[in-house]
């Protein structure tokens, strides 16, 4: 199964996507993970998008569609993936699906963990406390929310024009909202 899992920040994508990951026994591919990885590993890409970084830029569309092209070139991948953290705007999506589509993987699922905005910034500022960072304010949570509403959430309807997107509520328990998503991927965990 190939899925993509879309939602605001704070909406609970990396908790739910290692879920998944263990559920389906697929990798779960983060886009922020494996920046980091190919930093760490000093891979030519990696080396790349450290000078853009430290130059304090955005790494560019085409430098993330080309680290996630050698990730899911890897044979770990070939049964599917749960990919969280990308696209983050149209022209990702669609750079993404027509990488997938060369590569013959096209997504078969997008999930959208839909929580509300004052939900995101009691979890981002309870997370911000747990983790000691000061940079998670609720006016810096706020802005990221207006940036994922103008950017991001298009992304949700280039899937539900496919017919791919299903939504999902992600207030509850981690446990409720798993199994809200396994359901609507028509699973229910006893397979």
């Amino acid at each position: 199964m190939r899925i993509v899992l879309l939602g605001a920040p704070g909406s609970g994508k990396g908790t739910q996507a290692a879920l998944l990951k263990d559920h389906f026994e697929i990798p779960h591919i983060s886009t922020g993970d494996l920046l980091r990885q190919a930093v760490a590993d000093a891979t030519p890409l990696g080396m790349k998008a450290k000078a853009i970084m430290d130059r304090g830029e955005l790494v560019p569309d085409d430098v993330m569609l080309n680290l996630i092209e050698e990730r899911l070139s890897s044979a770990d991948v070939k049964p599917g993936f749960i990919l969280d953290g990308y696209p983050r705007n149209l022209a990702q999506a669609e750079a993404l699906e027509a990488l997938l589509g060369k590569l013959g993987q096209p997504i078969e699922e997008a999930v959208m963990i839909e929580v509300s905005e004052d939900r995101v910034v009691e979890r981002i500022a309870k997370r911000a406390a747990e983790e000691g960072r000061s940079d998670d304010t609720e006016d810096v949570v706020r802005n990221r929310m207006r940036v994922y509403e103008e950017q991001t959430a298009p992304v949700a309807g280039f899937y539900e024009d496919q017919g791919l997107l299903t939504r999902v509520l992600g207030e509850g328990s981690i446990e409720e909202v798993s199994a809200r998503i396994r359901g609507a991927l028509n699973t229910d965990g006893s397979d």
